[in-house]
C-alpha cells in the first residue's frame, strides 16, 4: 500500500510541475530549434528532465530511505542533470560532454557503489583495481544508450517506464525493497512526464533528462544486481534490450562505414522503423512493445532454471536478429533469417 502511495505521490508531484517547467523552458530560452537530424517542426522546450528529478528527489527524501545509497544517486543525478543542460543550451562537444558524464560517475563510485565482484557457474572473479574501470564503462553505456534512443515523442521515457517496472518487480523477488521503492518512485515520476511528451509532445526529456534516468538506471541496477552472480549482470541488459541494441549497432554501422563512432545520424532504430512507413505514434508504440517484449524476457530469466533462461536467451537473440534485419539497422542490407523464412513460406502451397 505505501508503495502504491509513493507511486502515486510521484505521479501527482511530476505531473503538476512539467506545466512549470515548461514555461520557465520557453521564458528563458532552454527550448531545441528543429534541424535535419530532428523530427519536430516547432521549438520545443527541454527541462523535462529537472521536472522529473525534482519530483524523484523530493518523493525520495519525503520517504526517508534508512540505506545511505539514495544521496550519491541524488548528488550524481543533479550533476549529470546540470551537465545536459548546459549541453542543451550551448551543444557541448562530445568529448566535453562525456567528461562531465564522468565527473557524476564518479559520484556513486566515491560512495563505493562499484561492481567489484562477480560469480560466474559459482567462480568468484574479483576486478580488484578495474572494478572502477568496469563501473565507469558500464555506467557511461547506460547513459549513452538512454540518450541516443530519445529521438521520438515519448520513446525513451516509455522504454524508461518498462525499464524501471522490469527491475521493480526482480528487486520484489530478491526482497531489496530499497532498490523497489527508488524504481517506483522514477516510474511515478516519468508517468506524469509522459503525457506532456507524448506525440504531440509540449516538451522534451532534452539530454538533460535523457542522460539523467540513464544514470538512475545504471546505479539502480549495480545496487539492486551486483551482489548475486554473473548471469544477474546481463538482466539490465536484457531490460534495456531496446536501446543497447540501437547503440551497438550504431557503432557497428559507424565503424564498418568509417566514421567516428560518436558522430550523429538519422538511422537509428527509430528512424529506420519510420523509414517503414510508420507514422510517429505507430514507430513509438511499437519499440514500446519490442522493449516490453525484451523486459518480459529479462524477468522471466531471472525466474528461469538455467536451461529455460538460455532458451529466453536464444529467443530474444533470434527476436534481436529479426529487429535489426528488418529495420537494416547495421546498414548491410543483408536478410539472410527473413530471406529462409521467406524461402520456405513461398514453398508452402
Amino acid at each position: 500500500m505505501y508503495t502504491l502511495f509513493i507511486l502515486c505521490i510521484s505521479f501527482a508531484i511530476s505531473l503538476l510541475i512539467v506545466p512549470l517547467f515548461i514555461y520557465i523552458a520557453k521564458r528563458f530560452g532552454f527550448v531545441d530549434y528543429p534541424n535535419y537530424r530532428k523530427v519536430h517542426k516547432v521549438p520545443m522546450p527541454y527541462l523535462g528532465g529537472v521536472a522529473i528529478l525534482l519530483s524523484f528527489t523530493i518523493v525520495t527524501l519525503f520517504a526517508q530511505p534508512v540505506e545511505t545509497e539514495y544521496k550519491p544517486i541524488i548528488i550524481g543525478a543533479v550533476v549529470i542533470c546540470l551537465i545536459g543542460v548546459i549541453d542543451d543550451k550551448y551543444d557541448l562537444k562530445p568529448f566535453i560532454k562525456f567528461l562531465g558524464q564522468l565527473v557524476a560517475i564518479a559520484v556513486p563510485i566515491s560512495y563505493g557503489i562499484v561492481i567489484d565482484t562477480i560469480t560466474p557457474f559459482g567462480f568468484e572473479i574479483n576486478f580488484g583495481v578495474f572494478s572502477i574501470l568496469v563501473t565507469v564503462i558500464w555506467l557511461a553505456a547506460i547513459i549513452n544508450a538512454i540518450n541516443l534512443i530519445d529521438g521520438l515523442d515519448g520513446l525513451a521515457t516509455g522504454v524508461v517506464i518498462i525499464a524501471l517496472a522490469s527491475i521493480a518487480v526482480i528487486t520484489i523477488f530478491q526482497q531489496n525493497i530499497f532498490v523497489m521503492m527508488l524504481c517506483v518512485i522514477l516510474l511515478g515520476a516519468c508517468l506524469g512526464f509522459l503525457p506532456y511528451n507524448f506525440h504531440p509532445a509540449k516538451t522534451f526529456l532534452g539530454d538533460n533528462g535523457a542522460m539523467m534516468l540513464g544514470y538512475i538506471i545504471g546505479v539502480l541496477s549495480i545496487i539492486g544486481f551486483k551482489n548475486i552472480t554473473f548471469i544477474s549482470l546481463f538482466f539490465p541488459i536484457i531490460i534495456l534490450g531496446v536501446p543497447f541494441m540501437d547503440i551497438f549497432f550504431a557503432a557497428v554501422r559507424r565503424y564498418r562505414e568509417g566514421v567516428s563512432v560518436m558522430r550523429a545520424d538519422k538511422n537509428h532504430l527509430h528512424h529506420r522503423v519510420q523509414q517503414l512507413g510508420f507514422s510517429h505514434r505507430e514507430t513509438v508504440v511499437l519499440i514500446y512493445f519490442i522493449a516490453l517484449l525484451f523486459a518480459i524476457g529479462g524477468v522471466i530469466m531471472y525466474l528461469a532454471t538455467v536451461p529455460g533462461a538460455v532458451i529466453i536467451g536464444i529467443l530474444l537473440l533470434f527476436t534481436m536478429n529479426i529487429v535489426v534485419e528488418a529495420t537494416n539497422l547495421i546498414g548491410s542490407n543483408r536478410r539472410p533469417v527473413l530471406n529462409f523464412f521467406q524461402k520456405v513460406f513461398n514453398k508452402i502451397p
